[in-house]
């Protein structure tokens, strides 16, 4: 809806979509849907959340038995992120590097994106 023709709109790492995979084979999910809402203490926040169906107009990128599946209104926030799955001594977890981001919050959980984004839609 919102990528370039040919391009994915967001890569996965191999640690990320080992971790994916993994995931949807527990629950027998069709794939993981990457979304945005608002929230957080910088004003927009990651969601993720099973899906069993994908939607006509969701934008889907598979990879190694990987389906990450992003909703129409999320697509725009999303284009050119590189999710990846990051193990350390205190936490794993998925983590995006995403281009669009102007500002997070501590906590990494909270995000802001550059206000031009939102005036797009």
């Amino acid at each position: 809806m919102f990528g370039i023709p040919g391009k994915s709109p967001v890569t996965i790492t191999p640690r990320a979509a080992a971790q994916i995979a993994k995931l949807m084979q527990k629950g027998d999910h069709a794939g993981l849907r990457i979304g945005v809402k608002k929230g957080g203490c910088a004003g927009m926040e990651y969601t993720m959340d099973y899906v069993d169906v994908v939607e006509a107009h969701d934008e889907v990128v598979e990879q190694d038995g990987a389906k990450v599946i992003i909703a129409p209104m999320a697509q725009m926030f999303l284009f050119g992120t590189e999710i990846d799955y990051e193990t350390s001594l205190l936490e794993s977890g998925f983590k995006f590097k995403n281009p669009n981001v102007v500002d997070a919050c501590g906590c990494g959980e909270s995000i802001k994106f550059d206000e031009s984004l939102g005036a797009a839609r």
